[in-house]
């Protein structure tokens, strides 16, 4: 099993795909931090946003489904800010009961919420885009170039690499399962929930070994083929002309958009 999706726009030819990494690296934190000091309530300035990256992902012929299904994960993590809609001081616009609690539900709270909403959304496709238009060692030689400790690109680069490790120990895992089992979607149904646990958790122990194992021997070819703790690319990164103006643009187009939702607000 591998993760194509993870690169199968990788090698579209489009003028955001031509920009040196280092410059969408740092206009895509640029974007992830203007969106997150945005006040709350500032939608004017959050929809231009989010049409700055729509427009960005068209340039660069990746499908918006793409954008929009891969930042629903950021939902679960948003959802835990749920709080701030009864805890926040306001103006009350409706309740909730929850057995002999009344949650009051303030319009400071709700406008907090769907702006943490908001936020998350816009920062997660921000960092899909970046992800989808850049090679991965292409993406930790920007951020070496950027001056990030070492020992975090390695690590990073590793947790990309082990994951598709993981993913083929996983595929192998379950294709040994179903080879030794006649009928495994009628003996499956037939399980309680107490057996359902205890397979999972003997599948998910011996997938944590195999992977830990093969792991160790990816790691140890790796040495043997000259791996010194940094990951080679063959693209040169030199920074041109276009890079330089693409950057500046957009960091002054991001301090508009900055300063606009904050005089607005």
């Amino acid at each position: 099993m591998h993760f194509h999706s993870f690169d199968s726009y990788h090698h579209q030819d489009s003028p955001v795909h031509a920009l040196d990494p280092r410059t969408k690296v740092i206009l895509t934190v640029s974007f992830i931090l203007t969106a997150v000091l945005l006040p709350d309530g500032a939608w004017t300035q959050l929809a231009f946003s989010w049409f700055v990256l729509v427009a960005s992902a068209l340039g660069a012929k990746v499908p918006l489904r793409i954008l929009l299904t891969r930042s629903l994960v950021a939902v679960p993590f948003a959802l835990a800010a749920v709080t701030v809609l009864f805890t926040l001081p306001g103006e009350p616009v409706g309740s909730i009961s929850i057995g002999g609690w009344t949650l009051i539900v303030s319009e400071t709270g709700l406008v907090r919420f769907l702006t943490i909403l908001a936020r998350s959304w816009l920062a997660v496709q921000a960092a899909v885009l970046l992800t989808a238009t850049t090679q991965f060692p292409d993406l930790v030689h920007a951020l070496r170039h950027l001056r990030v400790p070492g020992l975090l690109t390695s690590i990073i680069s590793f947790l990309y690499r082990y994951l598709f490790v993981l993913a083929d120990e996983a595929v192998r895992l379950l294709r040994a399962r179903a080879s030794r089992s006649a009928h495994p979607d009628v003996h499956a149904a037939n399980m309680g929930l107490r057996r359902h646990a205890k397979v999972a958790g003997g599948m998910i122990g011996q997938l944590f070994l195999r992977s830990y194992d093969r792991s160790d021997r990816v790691y140890h070819a790796m040495l043997a083929r000259g791996y010194r703790g940094t990951l080679l690319t063959m693209n040169p990164h030199h920074m041109h002309r276009g890079d330089w103006l693409v950057l500046a643009a957009g960091s002054l187009l991001l301090a508009g958009v900055l300063i606009s939702g904050r005089m607005t607000v």
